[in-house]
Order: C-alpha cells, then structure tokens, then sequence
C-alpha cells in the first residue's frame, strides 16, 4: 500500500469516528430525529424533524482532547437551552395559579394558629372541583340555590355555614378567598375529620 492512500484511509477513518462522536453527543443532549451530513470541508449539519434551523455543528480532524471539548460545549448549549425553557415556562404560570397558591398558604396558616386540620394538596383538590379557583363563584342551580342561599367562593360554602364556621381574625365576608378557606376546612373538620377526606360535594 502507498504511502498515499494509507493517508486517506487514516483521513477517512478519522473523519467517520468525529462524525459518529457528534452525532452520539448531539443524541445524549435531547435532539430528536438528528441527521448528520458531513461534506467535504469537515462540516456537519444537525436537522430535526420539527423544522427549527441550527447552527452547524463543525467537526474538525484533531487531537482527542479537542474533540471532547467540542462535545461538552454541545452539552453545554444544551443544557442551557433546556434552563432557558423551563424558565419560560415558570414565568408563563398565571397570575391566577400564583394567586390561589398564596390564598391557600395564608388560610393554612390561620388554620394552624387554630388547630383546624387541612392539608394544602387536599384543600387545593376540593377548590379546583368547587369553584376551578374562582372566589366568585356562585352556584345558581343546586338545592341550596332553590331555598334562597346558593354556595358562593372557592369552597361553595353557602351563608348560613360560613356564618356558624367563620374564624375571627379572617374578613366576615362570604367570598373573601381566605375567610372562605378557613371557614370551609373548619366546616369539613367538624364533619368529616379534614378538608382531606372530602372528594366530592360536601
């Protein structure tokens, strides 16, 4: 064999083992249906199946060492891609989520100076069935509405049963959010043990 094409065996070699390092290093970071092309000036293209346009990822022939450099960069880019979104995705949170998250954290504490049972997964549950976290809601059709005294806020609570279960320090008003909590958990306690043990209408 000729110096020569021993040359281009060795080029050729190298070239396919570079390929294969982008391409594992570009999987291992999350990409999705990647297709690499590698053309004769050494560079690889990426392309996903969800029509986004990327950067070429150059691959170039060298010491192990710059390899491995240009694989914990792609790793890296990755992984701040990744923050970024999750990022997006936490200030996309509604001002309403936000909202009954601090409604609910404010009666739990009320509820603990009182010894009034209720965890938060339980009385978020009940709410979200109730009311879908609105503090105006009113129930116009059930049997409470018919007598006159329809279930108002984010726990349906109607007045008579706010009236005898309100907790001092918490607004007299039927569809203030927090009083409304307070109130309802101090209701469920008294008849079923906990805002927790209650998974329907109650």
């Amino acid at each position: 064999m000729s110096p020569a094409k021993g040359t281009l065996i060795v080029t050729a070699l190298r070239a396919t083992k570079l390929t294969r390092i982008a391409a594992t290093t570009a999987t291992a970071t999350g990409a999705a249906a990647i297709a690499l092309t590698t053309l004769g000036t050494g560079t690889a293209h990426a392309a996903t199946d969800t029509g986004e346009q990327h950067k070429p990822l150059t691959v170039q022939a060298g010491p192990a060492e710059a390899v491995q450099k240009q694989a914990d960069q792609i790793a890296q880019d990755a992984k701040k891609d990744k923050s970024d979104d999750a990022k997006s995705a936490g200030k996309a949170k509604s001002g309403k989520d936000a909202q009954l998250d601090g409604w609910i954290r404010e009666a739990r504490a009320i509820m603990d100076k009182h010894d009034i049972p209720g965890s938060y997964d339980g009385i978020k549950r009940n709410i979200i069935r109730e009311s879908a976290g609105d503090p105006n809601a009113v129930n116009d059709w059930d049997v409470n509405a018919q007598k006159g005294t329809p279930s108002r806020g984010l726990l349906q609570v109607i007045q008579p049963t706010f009236d005898q279960y309100h907790v001092k320090g918490t607004p007299d008003k039927l569809t203030d959010p927090v009083a409304n909590i307070v109130a309802a958990c101090n209701y469920a306690a008294d008849r079923y043990g906990s805002m927790d043990n209650v998974d329907s209408a109650y």
